[in-house]
């Protein structure tokens, strides 16, 4: 069944089962493949993109949830890589193994863009994507540096 989604500004038709997850769609159906798979639950968040604007987990989002909606991954967040909380990230040197970090950044991005300036509390509650390497600390930093960005 074809199912029409809009990705990063461009409309696009894809044939899928309509439950299919939305990480698989973007992954395997249009190669886009800055968004991760970690866990399958919704729990660590490697797989959030952005759907009209929030932060979703796209591992349990069947695409046929996402039709009619602007969907974002980490490749359109910013076509020069120049959002500010990405340029943060590298000021910050967040990454250490980087395979969280496109989830992790998008949850930044969308916390951003509904409290522009958060608390060390507010990011705790907001970001709740897991690093296996702990960078939580930089994580936090880069955050309060985009705010002031």
């Amino acid at each position: 069944m074809a199912v029409s989604i809009k990705v990063n500004g461009t409309e696009r038709r894809v044939e899928v089962d309509p439950e299919t997850p939305l990480l698989w769609v973007l992954r395997d159906t249009l190669g886009l493949t800055g968004t991760k798979f970690g866990c399958g639950i919704a729990a660590c968040g490697a797989c959030t993109v952005h759907v009209d604007g929030a932060a979703i987990r796209s591992c349990v989002t069947p695409v046929e949830a996402v039709a009619g909606s602007e969907v974002t991954t980490i490749e359109g967040l910013s076509p020069d890589r120049g959002h500010a909380v990405q340029v943060a990230w590298i000021a910050e040197q967040v990454p250490q193994c980087g395979y969280c970090q496109s989830g992790m950044i998008m949850a930044a991005a969308a916390l951003l863009s509904e409290t522009p300036r958060p608390s060390d509390s507010e990011i705790d509650e907001a970001v709740t994507n897991i690093c296996r390497c702990g960078t939580y600390a930089r994580v936090r930093r880069a955050i309060h540096r985009a705010a002031r960005a």
